[in-house]
Formats: structure tokens, C-alpha cells, sequence
């Protein structure tokens, strides 16, 4: 039997980033930024990828040990364009160059135990939404939206749809991750605390909406917000994942509010590096002493 904290489904991508002109490539996708994430902060992590294995040396890009990384072969690896247009890159413009083959029930690994099961897609289709309540009597559900939201329309280029079964699995949700743009699409409102409060009626228990100045947390209870306070933008991809994953991971032993502080100084420190977090919980425990 395999335990884990968290056990992170999700397809990794060679991205393609352009930024003022300057193209810089190199692995990503949120199940890259979410485990590395978890793990650095010494939580037991496990992931399931797929990708095309002529492309096997994309694994040397994680953290967590071989044996806890989950491999099933695919026609496609997924490659995705991104086009920032503002020095805060919340503009872009994403392009699916390739998709890898979906996820079912049946690729899930035999005696698998995890504490969170956390869906960290990137396009639309990436799962079969049964895998949802499926697992969701197994452990805790945390699910970023990207993946329901983000589909390709003309051209390659990804536009945002709703996603039209969002009332029938968002009451088997623990953890409902979106950033303020998907938030919109899903509650028709560009009110981020009015939309986590949509979100929570429609049964998701705690939403997490990620913005460029803080990430906002809503439990139905109470809002919780805290300022994201990075020096410079060099790591901005990646940025909701690794705040996503370390939030949910620190609520396995904290409350609300002191998980999205961590979690918030956590991703501020990350988004000074391109890549994901390589740094220690340690790291995060002084940037809290010296910014937060």
C-alpha cells in the first residue's frame, strides 16, 4: 500500500513562455509546480502523469523520488504556447500545441492511499469526471478549475467555457482552486468574494480564489485574504498551482488562516525563480518573519 499526503493527477507540458520578445522553454504543468511544491515542504507526495515516454527525461524536472511518480504512456505529450502582454503577466493568450490521452478510473494505481486526492489539470477533458466521486469517499477532493475550464477552440488557441456539470461535483469538493478570470466564468461576477460565496452555495466547502496582489480564501463562514508580496516576477508561472498545493497540503495540520499565510509567503518567494519551489520550509518560515 502506498500512502501519501496528497496525490496529485494531472498531465505535465512543454511550455513554450513569451515574454517581451524572449521565448523561454521548459517542462511545466500544475502537477509539476503542485508536487514540487508539497513535497519541499515535507509533505508525502505522489503524482500520476502521462505523456508520450519517448519523452521520458521530462521526470528529471521533479522533486519527489522515482518510485512515487506514477507513468502511463500516451500518443501525445501536452505542449502549450503561452503570449504575456503586461509586465504582471495576468494577460495572456495559451495555444495547446498538443494534448496527451485523458484520465480514467481504471489509471489509477492499485493500493493507493492519500490523505487529498488533487486534480491538476490544464485543458479541458483532462479527466473523466467520474474519477471525482470515485475518490472523493477515499480522501479529501481538491480541484483547480483550469482543468474543467480552459478548452481549445479555433486556431489551437485556448478560450474559457463554464463547466456545465460545475453544480453536480462541486458538493464532492473540498478544495475548489480558481484564480479571479475562472472565478468569473463560473459565477458571472467580477466580485471575487461574491463568487467564492456562489462556489460555496453550489457545495464546494473551501474556495480558493489566487489574484496578481493576494490569494482569498472562503469557507463559508468566514473570507480569509492575504497580500502575495513577491520582489519580482521572474517564476510568475505556476504561480496558482504552487499556492493551491501548498494550501491544501498545510491544511492537513493547520487552520484556514494560518495554511494561507504559509501558502501565500510560500508562492511570493517562488515566483522570484523561474520553475518551481526548490526551496525549504525553512525558506518560507523566514520570508514570514521578514514580509509578512
Amino acid at each position: 500500500m502506498k500512502n501519501y499526503d496528497t496525490f496529485i493527477i494531472g498531465h505535465i507540458s512543454l511550455d513554450e513562455n513569451i515574454f517581451q520578445g524572449e521565448v523561454i522553454k521548459g517542462i511545466g504543468g500544475a502537477v509539476l509546480y503542485s508536487s514540487c511544491a508539497s513535497y519541499a515542504i515535507g509533505h508525502k507526495t505522489g503524482i500520476l502523469t502521462k505523456f508520450s515516454l519517448q519523452h521520458e527525461e521530462y521526470l528529471d524536472v521533479f522533486t519527489i523520488p522515482r518510485e512515487d511518480i506514477f507513468v502511463l504512456d500516451s500518443k501525445n505529450t501536452t505542449s502549450i504556447r503561452n503570449i504575456y502582454y503586461d509586465a504582471e503577466r495576468e494577460r495572456r493568450t495559451c495555444f495547446a500545441l498538443s494534448i496527451a490521452d485523458p484520465f480514467t478510473i481504471l489509471d489509477l494505481p492499485k493500493d493507493l492511499n492519500s490523505q487529498i486526492y488533487h486534480f491538476a489539470g490544464l485543458i479541458s477533458g483532462e479527466f473523466d469526471n467520474a474519477m471525482i466521486k470515485f475518490l472523493q469517499p477515499k480522501g479529501k477532493i481538491a480541484l483547480d478549475v483550469q482543468g474543467f475550464l480552459r478548452t481549445v477552440g479555433d486556431k489551437q488557441k485556448m478560450i474559457f467555457k463554464d463547466w456545465q456539470e460545475k453544480k453536480e461535483y462541486l458538493p464532492y469538493i473540498d478544495y475548489l482552486k480558481t484564480d479571479a478570470a475562472e472565478a468569473e466564468v463560473m459565477t458571472a461576477t467580477e466580485d471575487r468574494k461574491e463568487a467564492a460565496k456562489i462556489l460555496h452555495d453550489w457545495g464546494a466547502r473551501e474556495i480558493l480564489i489566487t489574484y496578481n496582489k493576494e490569494a482569498l480564501v472562503y469557507d463559508g463562514k468566514k473570507y480569509y485574504a492575504c497580500p502575495l508580496k513577491p520582489r519580482n516576477l521572474s517564476g510568475r508561472t505556476g504561480r496558482g498551482d504552487t499556492c493551491f498545493s501548498a494550501y491544501i497540503t498545510e491544511r492537513l495540520k493547520r487552520g484556514i488562516e494560518d495554511a494561507l499565510v504559509f501558502a501565500s509567503a510560500l508562492v511570493s518567494l517562488k515566483m522570484e525563480t523561474i520553475g518551481p519551489f526548490k526551496g525549504t520550509r525553512e525558506d518560507v518560515e523566514d520570508y514570514i518573519r521578514r514580509y509578512y
